[in-house]
């Protein structure tokens, strides 16, 4: 069986994620607080972690992960200045989203603009 880690989830992240989990397979452990020193200790018996940009990831957490067998850091987001990659090479294999959509960043950019003119936020208070 294959066990998975979750850091720094929402509520609308187990509704996502939860459809896949296969009984007998794998398991998902959701954990609302964000993978540090400190908490890594939650991912023991994992076979990987699924973090987000908020997560510390540094050469000290890494270790740690390798320690008690993680093989997997997987990234729910394109960025990952929050990995010490260059510590993880050889020891733990790091995945992550590959871009953002150039639709979807438009799409938002728009959003904001018309939230902006419009005074949507202002109203929104009210």
């Amino acid at each position: 069986m294959v066990k998975i880690a979750f850091f720094e989830t929402k509520d609308y992240d187990k509704a996502a994620f939860a459809p896949y989990e296969k009984a007998g397979e794998t398991e998902f452990i959701f954990f609302e607080t964000k993978l540090t020193e400190m908490t890594a200790d939650l991912a023991k018996g994992c076979d990987a972690v699924c973090v987000f940009v908020n997560d510390n990831v540094s050469a000290a957490v890494i270790d740690k992960l390798y320690e008690y067998g993680v093989k997997i850091i997987a990234l729910r987001c394109a960025g990952f200045n929050n990995v010490d990659v260059r510590h993880a090479y050889g020891k733990i294999h790091v995945v992550r989203v590959p871009a953002y959509s150039p639709y979807a960043v438009a799409e938002h950019t728009m959003a904001l603009l018309l939230t902006s003119i419009r005074r949507i936020h202002k109203a929104y208070i009210r």
